[in-house]
């Protein structure tokens, strides 16, 4: 069986139709295997949510094909897409999507319990999922008890809940200081390295160093990929010259 558990394939996504139609991909095809984390990286505007939407099969190409660990996102029906997400995909939103009524504990073990588990077996993975991010002491708050940053650590430990294959993030980091954000890369890494494959979108090259590879997106295309030891990108793209190298080594992975 291929280790290749999200396989993208000349993918094009456009809103809209006519002379308003925004052309968000173009063309893009991306392989991500198990072990591997890649980081995306590029302009607002380039098409990086596009990307990370499509990738969880949150949403479906205008042309072209996503695979989820062998399947193809635009060939099941809904309740099997929904049943995909659940059991295959964990994904950390910008805008987090908690459960205002729900502990944090609740929040993470939802998508379990959705998918047939027990509550009680819900509730351990939760609290183990709480551990693994040092947030033991949230179980039982709810997203109006805890900062900013604790709901976003939360919404990661949701993400990481189960035996995701795929783990999407988008700006993981943005609510975090430095060390905690450093903390999150780390958890995202060893899962990775667990066997799970990420995508990261982060404009952060401290954070992109934690990847294998960086791929840099502008107008809705991949301008550049590169191992994060080093990415050159096109002057014309307006990137950032490089990533630096750092992140994995330091994590001592």
């Amino acid at each position: 069986m291929s280790d290749v558990i999200l396989r993208v394939t000349d993918v094009h996504r456009v809103h809209g139709s006519g002379a308003t139609a925004v052309h968000a991909l173009a063309g893009v095809s991306l392989e991500v295997r198990s072990g591997e984390l890649v980081a995306v990286m590029g302009p607002s505007g380039s098409g990086k949510s596009t990307l990370l939407n499509l990738a969880g099969a949150l949403d479906l190409p205008t042309a072209g094909t996503v695979e989820i660990d062998g399947a193809v996102t635009t060939a099941l029906r809904p309740a099997d897409l929904a049943r995909l997400r659940r059991r295959k995909v964990g994904v950390v939103f910008q805008d987090l999507n908690l459960i205002p009524s729900l502990t944090a504990a609740e929040n993470i073990g939802l998508p379990l319990e959705l998918d047939g588990r027990r509550v009680s077996e819900a509730r351990r993975a939760a609290v183990g999922a709480l551990h693994e991010l040092g947030l033991d002491a949230l179980a039982d708050r709810y997203p109006d008890q805890m900062s900013g940053g604790q709901q976003q650590r939360v919404a990661i430990a949701r993400a990481l809940v189960g035996d995701r294959r795929l783990v999407l993030a988008d700006e993981p980091t943005g609510a975090l200081d430095s060390l905690t954000g450093e903390g999150v890369l780390t958890v995202l890494r060893q899962r990775c390295d667990a066997g799970a494959a990420g995508l990261l979108v982060t404009h952060e090259a401290r954070f992109a160093g934690w990847a294998d590879r960086v791929v840099y997106l502008h107008d809705g295309r991949i301008a550049d990929e590169a191992t994060a030891t080093g990415v050159a990108v096109p002057p014309a793209a307006g990137a950032p010259a490089g990533v630096p190298a750092g992140g994995p080594e330091q994590a001592q992975r």
